[in-house]
């Protein structure tokens, strides 16, 4: 990846010498003015969209758009603020009032949104010279330059591809990569409820210190043993949730299947009806149902099956294995659903050759239907395990993390022992204390192990492998 990278950067600058040498008047003024190569080879709307965008970013960044410059937020990023909120002389009332003056949160939002724009500029500023360059040599082969009616007839035709993805990949820089990177380093910062940046105190940079604190073992102040222990939890929990759905749902789609049973609409517009209650509804109510005064302690009363009501949710061991459980109630439908419409699909043909072979039941399904059914559905599978390693809702709305464990260091915050990784960093961002910096390294964490687990297993699944195989 690295050597790609640097071929890469290689070629683009031995391609920019190559347009300096080799381009004529028209070329080389594009490397100081954006658009000259368009606007001089008549392409109007290329070379005002080039030239209005340098003037514009020139402007931020030495003289603001109605604030701050590009600049000083840059020269302000390595403190992050010089003065603090405090205590300043009013001349007009004479008393001393409470000022705000520099805003660090502000500083490390717009200091990336400018290097941001800086990478975009660059980019601009290379696409001009190739144009410009690819203008001059089809003007010496006496070809055809493209005026505006023709990019316009191309963006709904053969470029129709660059108009349906610039929204999205715009929406995908500013919603996801640029708060990603934001994230990213507020880790390298003591940013809290005590250091908010602004109201109360300053925050400033503090290096690699939160990383070695999380993965630190010693002392009352570590979050190591904590860490690895909901590290461990989440593993589990995202294995669980998935192979057991994944599971169940195909037997329960086989089931409904089969000839010999009736009402199969029936049967599946019950499992539908699952899915249609909003999780928030179900969840909840589930949860009240085996709370210690709830239905089911209730019931187990009556029955005289126990003497005093039990604490499902203040035990780990009960506590986990029911959020698995109930899991797997609210997953199955949808598996259902996807197994229904796979195994319609699988060659009646294949089954009635492996009767003849005197292949059972279980062999059927071992060797025909579940090769199948990995085949077709390996990318969800790991979808589901990925997205099931940061299943927020169904772990917050049943236990809200709990019950606490008491064992976890005071550093660590409030941690349960269903807790996975994103309810402790939903935590972490909580209360008075906020511990920004600290959420910030575990959604870090976080997306270096699904992303690194997602890119492992998806390069093993037999769909990618083998795509050929089932055609």
């Amino acid at each position: 990846m690295k050597s790609g990278f640097f071929n890469s950067l290689k070629n683009e600058l031995k391609d920019l010498g190559t347009s300096f040498i080799r381009g004529n008047w028209k070329t080389k003024l594009s490397f100081v003015v954006m658009g000259a190569g368009n606007l001089l080879y008549k392409q109007i709307v290329r070379g005002l969209t080039f030239l209005g965008f340098e003037v514009l970013f020139f402007i931020y960044l030495f003289n603001g758009l109605g604030g701050e410059s590009g600049m000083y937020w840059i020269s302000m990023l390595p403190s992050l603020g010089k003065t603090g909120p405090g205590e300043v002389y009013d001349a007009f009332y004479d008393q001393y009032v409470y000022a705000y003056n520099d805003n660090s949160f502000q500083i490390l939002l717009y200091g990336v949104l400018t290097i941001f724009l800086i990478i975009a500029f660059i980019g601009a500023w290379r696409l001009n010279i190739k144009q410009a360059y690819g203008n001059q040599l089809l003007s010496e082969h006496g070809k055809k330059i493209n005026k505006f009616k023709d990019d316009a007839k191309s963006l709904v035709d053969e470029s129709f591809y660059k108009t349906l993805l610039a929204l999205p990949l715009t929406g995908i820089i500013v919603f996801m990569v640029l708060p990603i990177a934001f994230m990213f380093l507020v880790a390298f910062t003591n940013y809290d409820g005590t250091h908010d940046g602004y109201v109360t105190n300053l925050f400033h940079w503090v290096g690699f210190q939160n990383i070695k604190a999380l993965f630190s073992f010693g002392g009352n102040t570590s979050y190591g043993k904590v860490f690895i222990g909901i590290l461990g939890w989440t593993v589990i929990w995202a294995f669980f949730a998935t192979f057991s759905n994944y599971i169940l749902g195909i037997l329960v789609a086989i089931m409904i299947n089969r000839k010999s049973i009736k009402f199969k609409k029936m049967w599946r517009t019950i499992f539908v009806l699952t899915i249609a209650i909003p999780q928030f509804i179900s969840l909840l109510y589930v949860s009240k149902m085996f709370d210690k005064s709830g239905l089911v302690n209730g019931l187990l009363l009556k029955l005289g099956w126990i003497s005093t009501a039990y604490d499902f949710w203040g035990h780990p061991f009960s506590a986990r294995l029911l959020v698995i459980l109930i899991n797997i109630w609210i997953g199955i439908p949808y598996l259902m659903l996807i197994a229904t419409g796979i195994l319609l699909n699988i060659p009646e043909d294949l089954y009635e050759a492996a009767k003849i072979d005197g292949a059972n039941p279980i062999q059927q399904f071992r060797h025909i239907t579940m090769p199948y059914m990995l085949f077709v559905t390996g990318p969800y599978l790991l979808t589901s395990f990925t997205g099931n390693m940061s299943n927020f809702n169904v772990i917050y709305l049943l236990s809200g993390g709990g019950p606490t464990n008491s064992a976890a260091s005071s550093a660590a915050g409030s941690v349960g022992y269903t807790d996975l990784l994103v309810t402790w960093l939903f935590k972490m961002t909580t209360g008075a204390e906020s511990q920004y910096y600290m959420a910030s390294v575990i959604g870090i964490v976080i997306f270096v192990v699904v992303s690194t687990v997602t890119l492992i297993v998806y390069n093993l699944l037999p769909s990618i492998k083998n795509e050929e195989d089932m055609r």
